[in-house]
Order: C-alpha cells, then structure tokens, then sequence
C-alpha cells in the first residue's frame, strides 16, 4: 500500500535500489576490467564518496565476486592502501569451434586464462560433434575443481555470422553452418546457461578491455583465422554492431576489380585476397596455430613464397586505408595471422597505408599487433558471459563447480 503522505514513497524505494544495482554493476565492472584496483582510486574513478564505496565493495565480496586485501604502499609510509580484486573463483568456460580443432579455455572473473585445452579433429567439424567434444572438456575440467569455485556459464566464439538474441549461426561458411541453433545446444548439453557471438566481435572487445587497444575510444580492429577475415569498431569507446548485430564485418569490404571470391562468396574482397591458407602455402605448413604460422613467416627465404606474402601487406595497406578514411580512428590493431604480415615487413604496409589514405586520416593513426595472443578468443569469449554477471551482480545465478547428481 502507497504512503498516503507520500503518494511516490514506493517508487522512491524502487529509485534508491535502481541506483543502489546501477553502482554496484558500475563498480564491479571497473573492477573486473582493472583485474586489482584499491579502494582510493575507486572512489576516485567512480565519484561516489569513500563510506558509499565500502558499503559497496562488502556486498560485493559477501556475493564472493571479489577479495580484498591490504598493500603496503611503495614507500612505506602511511596506512596500508585496500586493494580490491575481481575472484578468481567466478569463472566462465570459452569455447571456439574451428575447422580442425575445438579449444575450450577456463576464464577467471579477475582475467586469468586458468587452463585451454585445444581438441584436434577431422574436418568438416560438425556442430553436434563440436558441442559433444567441448562438454566432455568442460565437464574434464569441472572434475578438477574444487567446491569454492562458481560457474557462470559458457562463452562461444563462432567463426562466422551470429544472431546474438537467440544463439543461432546463421552462416559460418568454412564450418558448413548454416541457421544452427549452437546456444541451445550447447547449454542442453553441459546444462549450463550459454551466451554466443561472432570470433572477430569477440576478440574486438578483448583488445579493447584488457589487449593494445586498451585506453583508445576509437579503434579499428582486424581479425583473420581459418574463417576468413573479421573485425570490429569502437566508437567513442561503444562498439558498432549495427541494427541486427552483425556489424563490423570489414573482411568484406571490396579493394580490387578481382573476381576472386571470399567465403562469403563476395569479389575482390579483402578476405579473396589476404589467405590464411595462402600463407600457410608459403611456409610450407599443412595446418598450424597462429603462433607456429608467426614463427614460420619468420624464417620465409624463398622468393615465390616472399612474394605472395608481399601482395597480402599490399592487399592489408588498402583495407586497412580505406578504414582510416571512413573511421579515423587513433588506433589500428591487427589480430591472428594478420600480426605476422604487420611483423613481415613493416615499412612496406605503413607506406602502403600512407598511400592508399587521407593524410588527415593516417598521420596520428597507430598500427600495432594485437596483445592477447592465443588467449584472444579465450577471455572474449568468456567476457560475452561475465557481461551478464556484470550487468546485474546480485541477481545473476552462479552454478556449482561440481554438477549435482541426478538421482537413479
């Protein structure tokens, strides 16, 4: 019954607890993004008052999403600063499904890669097998765990198009995928709730959070793998994903009058022309991790396979310019096999950049690798589950480590 005196005291009550859910996800979000943060810089980066960040931070830790612990200071001087720090005992489960391989990684709310576990298998990887290959992983890695820790759910990092609502791929093109509903059966299998988005958006947003595009609020970013070439845009620090969510897919867009096809089936393409298996030719390699590809482009020596390497950073530059034109951004940043072309030569893309660019577009621009390297897709993919938690930190449900029994 409304306060006749008050007629709007509910919805004051309901106000207070809205702001009282909007800090707490505000804090536990900058702490999960700073790994360990103290207490003074929270207060500091968040504008709430220090006994309003107190009350906070214990309701965190007493919802086992955070631990606290005193620092010395540096000099030694003073009383001890409290340092707050996302648990490492929150965790979700990554899995990325590819051509070959299924890789299952077990992420720690504070950004830890704690295990990753990469399941060869023969090709073509069927969606049914894939999901039956990464529960029995999940469930080997359950198995290890002791009680303390809490499950958030799983994260999939699909290599191609994803409606995000639903969990339905709508193409993968090297998977042969096609309208799979990959959410579903995933979370039926390992009965855990399970979130999905496209490898390259993915991996967009861990670049930005935690890899070199940290700290930048206007990024282009690209991603290659065995699917193709994918990427993603931050804006003003929000990433454009368009009106369906399918949004940042710059592997497609057109630099050449060549009718050679991309997987999508599109010419002239960035994708038709910047291979990963053209560059696994070249070194000579039949399949490889993006690391041991890196470290064969490395040691390249023959002129042929120099040369193909050379026209896929001629390719990149024009790509990578006619992104600065659209978007100017104050960072690129180049993920998987792309890192090796940008280490192959370096002048050579640069110059082609400048080239093929406005020079209003390119002269403060930075280019650089990315810095996740083969926990990339890992602590994206488990970043697509802690967004949930972060949204709502006393309301989200953590599962136990250990899967209760049914009984017979």
């Amino acid at each position: 019954m409304a306060n006749k005196r008050n007629p709007d005291a509910k919805n004051l009550g309901q106000n207070r607890y809205d702001v009282r859910q909007h800090n707490l996800a505000t804090l536990l979000r900058m702490i999960h993004e700073s790994g360990t943060i103290s207490r003074s810089l929270l207060t500091t980066n968040s504008g709430l008052n220090r006994s309003t960040i107190s009350d906070l931070v214990q309701e965190l830790e007493e919802l086992g999403l955070v631990t606290e612990d005193e620092s010395n200071s540096s000099s030694g001087v003073g009383r001890p600063s409290l340092q707050v720090s996302a648990s490492s005992k929150v965790i979700a489960f990554a899995v990325n499904p590819d051509i070959d391989a299924v890789t299952v990684g077990m992420v720690g709310l504070d950004g830890t890669v704690i295990k990753r576990k990469r399941q060869p298998l023969t090709s073509p990887v069927r969606p049914e097998r894939a999901v039956q290959v990464a529960t029995e992983i999940i469930e080997e890695f359950r198995s290890e765990l002791s009680g303390d820790y809490r499950i958030a759910g799983i994260g999939l990092a699909i290599p191609g198009q994803v409606r995000v609502d639903d969990g339905v791929v709508r193409l993968a093109p090297h998977l042969g995928w096609v309208e799979t509903p990959i959410v579903r059966m995933m979370g039926q299998s390992a009965n855990l709730p399970t979130y999905a988005d496209n490898d390259a958006s993915i991996a967009c947003n861990a670049e930005h959070k935690f890899g070199n595009g940290r700290g930048f609020d206007d990024i282009v970013y690209l991603f290659a793998s065995t699917g193709g070439i994918g990427g993603g845009v931050i804006v003003e620090g929000q990433q454009l994903r368009g009106s369906a969510g399918y949004g940042g897919e710059l592997g497609h867009v057109r630099i050449t009058s060549s009718t050679e096809t991309d997987y999508s089936g599109l010419p002239g393409t960035l994708e038709s022309e910047v291979r990963r298996e053209e560059a696994l030719d070249a070194v000579k390699l039949y399949a490889a991790t993006d690391e041991e590809l890196l470290v064969g482009l490395t040691q390249l020596k023959d002129a042929k396979a120099i040369k193909v390497i050379q026209r896929q950073i001629d390719a990149l530059a024009i790509g990578i310019a006619n992104f600065l034109n659209i978007f100017n951004p104050q960072i690129v940043v180049l993920g998987g096999f792309l890192s090796g072309l940008l280490a192959f030569d370096t002048e050579r893309l640069f110059e082609g950049v400048k080239r093929h660019s406005l020079t209003s577009a390119n002269d403060r621009v930075l280019l650089r690798e990315g810095a996740l390297g083969a926990n990339l897709l890992m602590l994206g993919a488990a970043e697509v589950v802690f967004n949930q938690l972060l949204e709502n930190p006393s309301g989200y449900h953590l599962h136990p480590a250990k899967p209760k029994k049914s009984k017979p």
